[in-house]
């Protein structure tokens, strides 16, 4: 650094310091890479060991971090039990000897202790700090979230149907901190029970065993206090943790449901909704504090005769003449160390239970044995033709009654096939079927004669494209949603698809809260930016795109004006052909133009035919027409 400037210098040392630095942290954060580890499904949450299990599921994969967390713990316990033995010895060092003679002849003992605070303790401390904050903290919790997340994603779409989304991510958000905090607190906490515990109680009976007494009582004291408020302490704090989440849930409902709120005006109704929930969580939080506060004010009543009981058997000894005063030196501030320690540990167990309890709560979503699993044999559908066969289908959401009843119908490949029938007749049932969110109760479905339950979803539901009534988008850009269902599409093909929907005018106007316009403008959360026909073209969009030789419409113009339909249905027409179509439509215009008509009523296929057919027949399709033909023109 020749001809540098001395402030030069100065910023060169402290940059060189600082990559040196940057090094030492990146080496502890890359012992755990959170995405990085392949996820696994987490263990079932029933059983006596269900708990455990679900901790050690995660712990194991990051075990020789906890291992040199363990490691580290100890050797903190153990500088820090030598503090009060150096007070102790520099007082007795000061009684014996002379101020002019004192560090000439013991400074090598001073010496020692003086390097053990000043440089072993800190890189005690920084050693910890580096397995605790660089490699568990982040890595661990971010794990837990990851992997979480990849296996709820993964579940059926009525396990979605059965809880509140809300409720769900916040179980997924809180299970990993929870999850790391109660095993990092609880190896803390072991470590400097035992290590204080037995090494105060080992030093003071070398000195002399009488002053271990208070110490042995105050043992004996504190293990009974731990058995009796511990199981009380978790089981409120799964109560707590369980009343939150409901709490959650409720707050989120409300949230994900304001426009229907607005609309009623409903505001002071979701407001008893939710604050029967806060009353439910504050008679919880109330019932927690309490026990703390009987926890707290016994531990400060033992604690407190511990550590008089000590002062006074040492006093007493001293003034006898059978210890030394550095003996009471050393006795005194350990006592007070552990009490200190006691209430140290107290606050753990709090957070232990506490973070135990939410990670119980957890569990409720994230250890659930994966619905609709593929069987450990699935293969990969291969569509070549695209036909469909329905055989004798049957099944009813776990109702007696049932929904589809013995149903058959086939398919041809390239076939147009419109779906009719009263709201509840079966017609968005057999398509969710189709799509396997549900299991059929008996018979079974075949693309080109693969059984469709012996292949993967995600091959399956690559092969169909759909369009539903309710449309929901990500919370992402245009061009993010209309390339999910292809996203290797070029921007050349996404802006191709959205013209054949008839959705480049509209899109080319957007500018969102961000600046951001046109296909880089962002929809929010369900695509509310957008109105409900801007919606069902950049849904159009999206599955013009995929390209997937079996289309399936349900309601897909629904939300859309008559001139725009007009517009769309032509597009609609060049995308149907070469590919197998079942469309949903409760507006029959929709679908005249069908190859066949399926009618469909209480779960049952009543009517099959061509729409001219169906009219000619008189039957349960012509009375639909005739309720509808006065808004239309027969073609």
């Amino acid at each position: 650094m020749q001809g540098c400037s001395p402030s030069h210098k100065l910023q060169l040392t402290q940059r060189s310091n600082h990559r040196e630095a940057a090094w030492m942290f990146q080496w502890f954060e890359d012992r755990l890479k959170p995405t990085e580890i392949a996820p696994q499904s987490p263990p079932p949450r029933d059983g006596e060991k269900a708990l455990l299990r679900f901790y050690w599921h995660y712990a194991r994969q990051a075990k020789m971090l906890f291992v040199a967390l363990f490691g580290a713990g100890l050797a903190m316990a153990l500088v820090d039990t030598l503090i009060p033995i150096f007070i102790g010895r520099v007082v007795t060092l000061v009684s014996t000897h002379d101020a002019k003679t004192l560090v000439a002849e013991e400074w090598p003992q001073l010496l020692g202790m003086a390097l053990m605070l000043m440089i072993g303790r800190p890189t005690v401390i920084l050693l910890r700090s580096l397995i605790t904050g660089q490699a568990i903290v982040a890595g661990l919790t971010n794990m837990i979230r990851w992997q979480s997340h990849w296996h709820v994603v993964r579940q059926s779409w009525s396990y979605f149907q059965n809880d509140f989304a809300g409720r769900v991510a916040n179980r997924v958000m809180q299970t990993g901190p929870a999850l790391r905090e109660s095993v990092v607190a609880s190896i803390n906490a072991v470590w400097y029970i035992i290590v204080y515990g037995f090494t105060a109680l080992a030093l003071m009976v070398s000195r002399d065993w009488r002053l271990a007494l208070p110490l042995l009582a105050w043992c004996i004291a504190y293990g009974l206090m731990l058995r009796y408020y511990v199981p009380r302490l978790r089981d409120r704090s799964r109560a707590m943790s369980e009343v939150r989440s409901a709490l959650t849930g409720r707050v989120v409902d409300s949230y994900t449901n304001i426009l229907t709120v607005k609309l009623f005006a409903r505001a002071r109704d979701e407001d008893n909704f939710v604050r029967e929930s806060v009353d439910e969580h504050t008679i919880a939080f109330h019932d927690q504090l309490r026990m703390m506060t009987r926890y707290v004010f016994t531990l400060s009543v033992i604690n407190a005769c511990m550590i008089a009981g000590t002062a006074a058997m040492a006093v007493g000894l001293w003034t006898h003449g059978i210890i030394a005063v550095g003996v009471v030196a050393t006795a005194l501030p350990l006592s007070w160390q552990i009490a200190n320690m006691s209430g140290w540990v107290a606050d753990n167990i709090t957070s232990i239970f506490e973070n135990v309890g939410v990670v119980q709560d957890g569990m409720k979503s994230i250890a659930v044995p994966r619905q609709m699993g593929d069987p450990d044999d699935a293969v990969e559908l291969e569509v070549g033709r695209g036909a469909i066969r329905f055989e004798r289908l049957t099944f009813g959401y776990g109702t007696q009654r049932g929904v589809l009843h013995d149903l058959n119908l086939d398919i041809k490949a390239g076939e147009r096939i419109g779906l009719v029938g009263h709201s509840g007749a079966g017609k968005s049932t057999l398509v969710n079927l189709l799509l396997r969110f549900h299991s059929p109760d008996g018979g079974r479905i075949l693309i080109d004669g693969q059984d469709i339950s012996t292949v993967t979803q995600e091959s399956l539901r690559t092969q169909i494209a759909m369009v539903t009534q309710d449309t929901s988008l990500l919370h992402r850009s245009i061009r993010q949603n209309i390339a999910y269902g292809r996203p290797w599409a070029s921007d050349e093909e996404v802006l191709a698809a959205a013209t054949q929907a008839e959705a480049l005018d509209f899109i080319e106007t957007l500018e969102d809260w961000a600046g951001r316009t046109g296909f880089d403008a962002h929809v929010g959360e369900r695509g509310v930016k957008l109105s409900g026909g801007q919606r069902q073209r950049i849904a159009i969009a999206r599955v013009i795109l995929k390209n997937a030789p079996i289309l399936v419409l349900d309601e897909a113009t629904s939300a859309l004006d008559s001139e725009v339909e007009a517009a769309i249905q032509s597009q609609l027409d060049v995308m149907m052909r070469g590919r197998t179509v079942i469309a949903i439509a409760h507006r029959l215009s929709t679908i005249a133009k069908m190859d066949r008509v399926v009618v469909m009523d209480q779960g049952r296929i009543v009517e099959v035919g061509s729409h001219a057919a169906l009219l000619a027949e008189g039957g349960a399709y012509a009375r639909l027409w005739d309720r509808q033909s006065g808004g239309f023109v027969d073609a």
